[in-house]
């Protein structure tokens, strides 16, 4: 099979369903942001030199390609067939949340991004997984969208969040905490 088809260079790709979109329509944004969030957290991992998310990452980018699927898919029967994100999966997410938290500090103030290499790989994958979010929502705005996906994608950012505080403790580096002007 060949990479390259050409049927691309119309500006038009391909959906589960019928017909063509373009490249630059809400559902393509939709789960092309997901899958670049997919791809920074292949990033991530490449950070963690000592395996301590392996899984927990692993599990998130299978994860992301069930969500990219069904934001890519438009017909009801196809989509009924795909193995996609549950309510459970964020439930299991709110878990992990809780699991990583309960090492950390209280947080007090907003935080500086930065910090260990993975933890800002983290935090890049936050802000990008917040794009996505955003992406969906507005997917949502303009055609019918599972809202558990919208709900997955806002918890999976909150752990990002946590993983990236998690991770510069477990190598104690300290939280940068935003002072603002004249603090």
């Amino acid at each position: 099979m060949k990479i390259y088809t050409r049927t691309g260079d119309d500006g038009r790709t391909g959906i589960l369903g019928p017909g063509r979109v373009l490249k630059a329509s809400p559902r393509v944004e939709a789960y092309g942001a997901v899958d670049e969030l997919n791809a920074v957290l292949g990033l991530v991992r490449a950070h963690d030199s000592k395996g301590w998310l392996q899984r927990e990452l692993e599990t998130l980018q299978s994860l992301m390609l069930h969500a990219g699927a069904e934001l890519a898919t438009t017909e009801p029967a196809a989509l009924e067939k795909l193995d996609r994100v549950s309510d459970q999966d964020v439930t299991e997410i709110e878990h992990w949340i809780d699991r990583f938290e309960a090492d950390l500090p209280p947080l007090k103030n907003f935080l500086l991004p930065g910090g260990s290499m993975l933890a800002a790989h983290l935090q890049l994958a936050r802000t990008v997984c917040r794009r996505a979010e955003r992406r969906v929502v507005a997917l949502a705005e303009v055609e019918s969208i599972d809202a558990r996906l919208i709900r997955f994608l806002n918890r999976v950012a909150d752990l990002l969040f946590v993983l990236a505080r998690w991770g510069n403790h477990q190598v104690g580096i300290s939280d940068l905490e935003w002072r603002g002007r004249g603090r």
